[in-house]
């Protein structure tokens, strides 16, 4: 009895192990193929990465919004860097799905990026551009979104959007030997309008 408790334990701590050895990543690039359930993406980069699909995997397609689009209430992402004089600066603004965890913290997409996960509680014309309050359960933002911002949102779509040619956007695990796999959304360049994020 006491030789099995050992060998579940031990077997418990592989587990707890192998699970914390996966990292995720993001990843942003153009697709170059893909072959069955794998994705083949050479990362901006330079990067030639493969991805295994799984099934949950889900895709959706890049379509561009007016600013105007967007309403009080609506659940937004928007990567800012800051001015000079601390004021935050929309780089980009998309809609994200209400399952995406909201608050305001530090991004990957350019050096000094922040994101901000949020509903829309009032757009108002500023010096510089519209103006977007976003408030989430811990606090709320002021962000400046300039003229020409790219604003998107994204329809869903199937892996037959997944062409070579198109850019990605999406988070991929990385298994302690290495391998990638993507068990969630995929978001992909359509009609030359990429994932901005």
């Amino acid at each position: 009895m006491k030789r099995y408790l050992i060998m579940m334990l031990a077997f418990a701590l592989v587990a707890s192990f192998a699970t914390a050895q996966q990292k995720a990543q993001r990843i942003r690039g153009t697709i170059t193929a893909l072959d069955g359930n794998v994705l083949a993406v050479k990362s901006r980069d330079g990067k030639d990465l493969r991805i295994e699909l799984t099934d949950k995997v889900s895709v959706a397609t890049a379509r561009a919004i007016a600013l105007s689009d967007l309403k009080q209430g609506t659940y937004v992402g928007v990567t800012t860097t800051k001015r000079d004089d601390g004021k935050l600066v929309a780089v980009e603004v998309h809609t994200i799905p209400p399952t995406v965890r909201e608050g305001h913290g530090s991004w990957d997409l350019q050096a000094g990026a922040m994101m901000t996960n949020a509903n829309i509680e009032s757009m108002v014309q500023s010096a510089g551009g519209q103006e977007l309050s976003l408030v989430y359960k811990d606090g709320s933002q002021q962000i400046l979104v300039p003229p020409g911002t790219p604003v998107v949102t994204t329809s869903p779509a199937d892996r037959s959007a997944l062409k070579p040619g198109e850019y990605v956007f999406m988070s991929a695990e990385i298994g302690p030997d290495g391998r990638m796999s993507a068990s969630g959304r995929i978001q992909v360049s359509k009609d030359g309008v990429k994932p901005p994020q």
